[in-house]
C-alpha cells in the first residue's frame, strides 16, 4: 500500500518488507517525516518484519486539516488505527520517537487490543512528562509555549526561506542536508502550520491523553536529549505495568537517523521476546 483515507483526508505511507511478516508501525515526530527512519526500514525488512511508515497528519500534503482541533491526540491515536485496518493488520508492534513517541504511548494505552508490543525512542511517558515539569521538564518544554501563539512561530521560522529552522535542527545535531529535507517540506503552503496544531491541541478540552500501558514496551533513551528531563525518562517505567525494558544510550535526539542499528535491534529484540 502507498497510502490510506479517514474522514476525507489521504495519507502517504511506506510500506517495505515482506508482505506477510509481522508488522511494525514507524511513527516519526516534528518536524521529521517517514524518511526519519529509512536506515532503519531495511534491518527490519531483513529479518522478515513489514514495516508501516506514515507522513502522519499535518505532514502528508492531503492530510492537513485546519484548526488544532483536528489534530488531537485523540485524532493521532485513530490515524494509526485506520493504518492498521488499511492495511489488514490486526496487531502490529508500534515504534514512535519524537512525538510519534507520544502517540505510540496514547495508542498502547488506549488501544491495546491493536499493539503486539511497544518501542517507544527517547520521548517518556506523557504523565511522567508531567511530573517531571518541576524538574527540568519545564526548561527543556519553553518552545511548547511559544508555539502556542497564531502565526508568529510560522513567520519567524520560515523567514529567509526557513533558515531559523533549518539552525534550529542543525544546533540540535542533525546534518545539514537532512535539516534541508525537512524544512523544505515545511515550507510547502500550510504545512509548517498542520504540524505545529499538534503542539496546539494540547489546549484542547478532551483532547485525548495517554494512560497506563500494559503491553510489552522498550524505551530507548537518549542520553544527550536536550529535550526531555533526567527526571521525565526516569519516571517513564512508573506508567508501563507490563514487560518492561529500558535501553539508554548516550546518543542525540536523532536516534532513527543516527542510532538505526541500536533502533532497529532494541525493535527486533522487542518483537522476538
Amino acid at each position: 500500500m502507498d497510502g490510506f483515507t479517514r474522514d476525507g483526508l489521504t495519507f502517504d505511507v511506506r510500506d517495505d518488507g515482506p508482505p506477510d511478516g509481522p508488522a511494525v508501525v514507524l511513527l516519526h515526530g516534528f518536524p521529521q517525516d517517514a524518511s526519519a527512519y529509512d536506515a532503519v526500514v531495511p534491518l527490519l525488512a531483513a529479518a522478515g518484519l513489514r514495516t508501516l511508515a506514515p507522513d502522519q497528519r499535518g505532514y502528508s500534503p492531503r492530510a492537513r486539516p485546519p484548526g488544532r482541533r483536528a489534530s488531537t491526540l485523540r485524532q493521532l491515536v485513530a490515524d494509526v488505527v485506520a493504518l492498521l485496518d488499511a492495511a489488514g493488520v490486526a496487531q502490529a508492534h508500534v515504534v514512535g520517537h519524537d512525538w510519534g513517541g507520544t502517540v505510540a504511548w496514547a495508542v498502547a494505552s488506549r488501544r491495546p487490543g491493536r499493539v503486539a508490543s511497544l518501542t517507544v525512542l527517547g520521548t517518556p511517558h506523557p504523565r511522567a512528562m508531567r511530573d517531571g515539569m518541576r524538574h527540568g521538564q519545564a526548561r527543556r518544554s519553553w518552545y511548547v509555549a511559544a508555539f502556542q501563539v497564531p502565526w508568529l512561530p510560522e513567520r519567524a521560522l520560515l523567514a529567509g526561506g526557513g533558515a531559523r529552522l533549518r539552525q534550529a535542527l542543525v544546533d540540535d545535531g542533525l546534518e545539514p542536508d537532512r535539516a534541508d529535507r525537512y524544512v523544505a517540506r515545511l515550507r510547502d503552503p500550510g504545512a509548517l502550520t498542520a504540524a505545529l496544531a499538534w503542539y496546539r491541541a494540547l489546549g484542547v478540552r478532551h483532547a485525548g491523553s495517554a494512560g497506563r500501558v500494559r503491553v510489552p514496551t522498550t524505551y530507548v533513551t537518549a542520553g544527550q536529549d536536550p529535550f526531555f528531563a533526567p527526571a521525565s525518562v526516569e519516571a517513564t517505567g512508573r506508567y508501563v505495568d507490563g514487560p518492561f525494558t529500558r535501553v539508554d544510550l548516550d546518543a542525540d535526539h536523532w536516534l532513527p537517523e543516527h542510532r538505526p542499528a541500536e533502533v532497529a535491534e532494541a525493535v527486533l529484540a522487542r518483537v522476538s521476546a
